[in-house]
């Protein structure tokens, strides 16, 4: 398969592992803080009345993060097309870099998480939040802390998943360089 095809089935990867990650983020945010879902997102969503929960919040993962893959990933996807001479090498570098950004988005999920506990215990923003129509307190801190960490670690992916694809470079230049003295042409 050339180069070509392999930025589109990327981009296609992108999105599949931004949607896996929104489905199984929303259930520890939902355990976390259920009525964000019941009280907010599942009327932001349009989610019918009597959809499970869990379901419920999968899909508002799903519809809130597939995007999110494929526009963080085409900078450094494009880059990796015109950058990375060999295809097999842009392909295991461009999941590289889908790996490196769902791993940021973890760790950011998990500080989110932290920094939602800690505003939950400290009572630090009370003065700036209203919670009357909405979710409980705490779980307005919660879940929307580890929603709002997760988008901020995913958009510094933009930059994160650069490095695998210039990695992916170097290892095909090498490989050209060794060739090359080793008598094969390219």
């Amino acid at each position: 398969m050339g180069k070509f095809p392999i930025f589109f089935l990327l981009l296609g990867i992108a999105a599949l592992a931004a949607a896996l990650f929104g489905a199984l983020h929303n259930q520890l945010s939902y355990t976390m803080g259920p009525t964000y879902f019941t009280a907010f997102k599942f009327d932001q969503f349009q989610i019918a009345d009597g959809t499970p929960p869990r379901l419920g919040a999968a899909y508002v993962g799903v519809m809130a993060s597939w995007w999110m893959g494929p526009i963080i990933g085409l900078p450094a996807f494009l880059y990796g097309l015109f950058a990375v001479p060999s295809a097999r090498t842009y392909f295991a570098a461009g999941c590289g870099a889908v790996f490196t950004v769902i791993f940021l988005a973890t760790f950011g999920a998990l500080a989110g998480l932290i920094g939602g506990l800690v505003a939950d215990t400290t009572g630090l923003l009370d003065p700036y939040l209203n919670f009357r129509d909405g979710p409980t307190r705490s779980d307005f801190l919660r879940a929307g802390f580890m929603h709002d960490a997760s988008y901020l670690a995913g958009a510094l992916g933009l930059i994160a998943a650069v490095f695998p694809i210039r990695r992916g470079r170097k290892i095909d230049l090498h490989r050209a360089e060794v060739r090359t003295e080793g008598g094969v042409s390219p």
